[in-house]
Formats: structure tokens, sequence, C-alpha cells
């Protein structure tokens, strides 16, 4: 049976800082963020389903990414959880959507977390083969199953 990969195209908006870095992206800066998802598996093998010859449904894999990950990040500033307190209570009073998380939110960690959630949630013998993270016109981060193994 052939192992093929499809990849579905995701966009949001966001904004973050680096706490304590030591350039620019220390400020509150925002990005059109560009996200694409890669998955692998053998097409389906039943003549009796509609969805034989299908990985997976390309609008059942938009459904999940678009639940899991952008919906809870698009339009979000998005902080270290460590950022300094007054910071975070003075940011709390103007903005409605504020994600916290463990690390610095780099595109590198945010591809490590979205990796994370998108595998808890994949059918079985389904697998994440790929994550781009794109940043800006000419900047991406990319995760690679084959590297995280």
């Amino acid at each position: 049976m052939a192992v093929i990969r499809i990849t579905k195209e995701f966009h949001f908006e966001a904004a973050h800082a680096l706490t304590g870095y030591d350039g620019p992206c220390k400020n509150i800066h925002g990005h059109s963020y560009g996200l694409s998802v890669t998955i692998k598996g053998a097409p389906q093998q039943d003549d009796t389903s509609p969805k034989t010859g299908m990985i997976m449904d390309f609008s059942d894999l938009k459904k999940m990414i678009k639940t899991n990950i952008i919906d809870h990040f698009d339009h979000a500033l998005i902080l270290n959880k460590n950022h300094p307190h007054e910071v975070i209570r003075i940011l709390r009073e103007s903005f409605s959507n504020l994600v916290f998380v463990d690390y610095q939110p780099t595109s590198e960690n945010l591809l490590a977390d979205f990796a994370e959630r998108i595998r808890k949630i994949l059918p079985e013998k389904v697998e994440l083969a790929k994550l781009r993270l794109r940043e800006t016109g000419s900047s991406f981060a990319e995760w690679r199953a084959e590297d995280n193994e």
C-alpha cells in the first residue's frame, strides 16, 4: 500500500512579544502567519465508502486544525506566562484574547506546541509528517516527524 502525504494551508493573525529578548522582538508586534499541515498515511481502500482513496478528507483536517489551533491563536496576543505580572495585569484590562504559553512564543516553539496538539487528535493510521509556520514573507520554521521520533 502506498503512503501518501497531503497538505492543508491555514492563515491566522497574531501578536507576540519575546520576554527578556535583547532585540526589537521584545516589543509586542504581529504577524500574518501561514501554517502548512502535512499528514501521511495509506489511502482508505473501502469500496463501500465515499472516502475510499483518501488518507483523510481535507474538510475533516480543516475542521480539526481550525478548532484546535486556529480558533485558539487567531487574533491573539501570545505571551510567555512568565512575562512580568504587572504587564499582564495591564494587558488583561485592555485585551480579551490573551494566550499564555509555557515557553517563549517563537515560531519554533509554537510549531513544537502545534505538533503535540495535532498528534493527539489525528485519527488512527494517520500521522503528522510536517508543519511549516511562515512568520514573514521570507522567514519560516519547519517541524518534521523524522527529526522528532
